[in-house]
């Protein structure tokens, strides 16, 4: 499946903590990138073809540049270090059209933010827009340190226009988050909207303080899935499309053969993360391992994410 790419250039490159790089990516043609909602990311298309994906940090109008903030992995893929020690400013990048379903909701009441660490990058977006909109809105926010929180001055200066800024830090400076007890403090603002992105310990905290809420008013992105990536093997996998059929050996997940096969499918982030995988199953019992579908939507058997999870079955249908 093929998607819009869009050749960019580096324009500026600064390190906002010691961890955190951001990159200012300017079409390289001199012309306008494509609008985008508060809280999209872009997948980044490295020269060594590797495929990342980073959210957008600013809503501002100019729409001839993005700014994306990247955190150093050392765990990582290998993604995050490449841009930090490759890429200098005049470095030629492509870049995807803007997507994702982790967006604001532009409504009038209490808009309230969870952030832990780099997570902050798709919710500042979001509150910029709210500043613009003269919304109210409150944000909690959670680091190591004041010297490892990225846009800390930033966000001060955007709370100056009416918004709430909680700070929170692990080297025991501050008192630790509370979910629980943020989430209670929305009773005074009946229909709030409460978004969440950060680790999995903290946006598994957050769903469960916000189930009482109405679903609808409860947003989350979590970094990355909490379980391995399903490289077992052993099955195959049958497109119906074509009637064609993969075997899936070990090491390997259905993505991985499917590509390799020469197929054009949608994919970005590898992690069960992102959703641009997602594909519909016709049978055969699937072993989820994404943090992206709904309970409900795994216990239906009906759709899966073909970049991390397999098969419980000996072979999976899907409508491809």
């Amino acid at each position: 499946m093929n998607t819009q790419n869009y050749p960019v250039v580096v324009r500026d490159r600064k390190m906002e903590t010691t961890d955190v790089l951001c990159l200012e990516l300017a079409s390289l043609g001199g012309g306008v990138l494509p609008d985008f909602a508060p809280g999209a990311y872009v997948d980044v298309r490295l020269p060594e073809g590797l495929v990342r994906s980073y959210s957008l940090v600013r809503h501002a109008a100019d729409r001839s540049c993005y700014l994306i903030a990247v955190k150093r992995e050392a765990q990582g893929r290998g993604g995050s270090a490449a841009l930090h020690d490759t890429v200098e400013v005049g470095t030629q990048l492509a870049i995807s059209d803007p997507k994702g379903d982790f967006t604001l909701v532009e409504q009038p009441g209490m808009s309230c933010f969870v952030a832990g660490g780099i997570g902050i990058t798709p919710l500042l977006a979001m509150i910029e827009r709210l500043v613009e909109l003269g919304s109210p809105w409150q944000l909690h926010y959670a680091a190591a340190s004041p010297q490892r929180m990225a846009f800390r001055e930033h966000l001060l200066e955007l709370a100056q226009s009416g918004g709430q800024v909680f700070f929170h830090f692990s080297d025991g400076s501050t008192p630790r988050m509370d979910v629980q007890e943020i989430v209670r403090s929305l009773d005074a603002h009946p229909g709030a909207h409460v978004y969440c992105c950060g680790p999995a310990r903290m946006v598994d905290d957050f769903l469960v303080a916000t189930k009482p809420l109405e679903s609808s008013t409860v947003h989350f992105e979590r970094f990355g899935a909490d379980q391995p990536l399903a490289t077992e093997g052993g099955y195959t996998v049958e497109l119906k499309s074509t009637g064609l059929r993969y075997p899936v050996p070990a090491g390997k997940t259905i993505l991985d053969v499917l590509l390799e096969a020469g197929l054009d499918l949608p994919y970005s982030c590898g992690q069960g993360v992102c959703g641009s995988c997602h594909t519909k199953v016709i049978a055969g019992e699937v072993d989820h391992r994404d943090c992206y579908l709904t309970e409900d939507e795994r216990a239906a058997n009906n759709s899966m994410l073909i970049c991390c999870s397999g098969a419980k079955s000996s072979s999976l249908t899907l409508d491809l």
